[in-house]
């Protein structure tokens, strides 16, 4: 069962903070870059890699991308939320599309990231997620979850060990790299 749903969070979000870091749930700019250059780091030269981000939100990794000059040859977008959708579209001029990773057809990419994507799901469609955009990916997912004791309210946490448990069955190279900021950690699956 979900925490919440999610179109109407982040709606809500969207109508108090607007085009911003908090509007996709972030506490600040200042740190959803710092997940993004950890993400950025593990994905390498993309510049000949496609690259899904799942979960796009406004499109702010792709132009945290742009900015490094380290786009890849070819970005699609996909959230769930049709104003991110729309604002991801404005401010990327790439293929965005509005779609629900859990239950709907994703494109095969050389990478998939995702970054605050997984933050609202339970623990049963966080697996279902991951496992859905690592089969999606021929070459690996870049992700980051929130990292903690698992407690009640709107947002999962993880611990390593949790983690590693959960992708047991993918069969896959996994690694997890934390310290970068406090109760955030990213993961390698390839």
């Amino acid at each position: 069962m979900p925490r919440i749903d999610q179109k109407i969070f982040y709606q809500k979000n969207i109508e108090s903070y607007g085009l911003t870091a908090q509007g996709v749930a972030w506490d600040s700019a200042r740190t959803q870059r710092r997940r993004f250059a950890v993400l950025a780091a593990q994905l390498g030269d993309l510049s000949d890699s496609t690259l899904v981000d799942a979960g796009c939100g406004f499109g702010d990794f792709y132009l945290y991308l742009k900015e490094r000059g380290t786009l890849p040859r070819r970005y699609i977008g996909i959230d769930l939320v049709p104003e991110m959708v729309e604002a991801a579209r404005e401010r990327t001029g790439c293929e965005i599309v509005q779609r629900d990773i859990l239950r709907q057809s994703l494109p095969m990419a050389d990478w998939y990231a995702a970054s605050g994507s997984m933050n609202l799901l339970s623990r049963t469609e966080t697996a279902i997620f991951i496992r859905r955009c690592y089969e999606h990916a021929r070459k690996g997912f870049v992700f980051n979850l929130l990292q903690g004791r698992e407690r009640e309210g709107i947002f999962g946490y993880w611990q390593p060990r949790e983690v590693r448990e959960l992708l047991r069955p993918l069969d896959a190279r996994v690694e997890i790299i934390a310290g970068y900021l406090e109760g955030d950690m990213t993961v390698v699956l390839m």
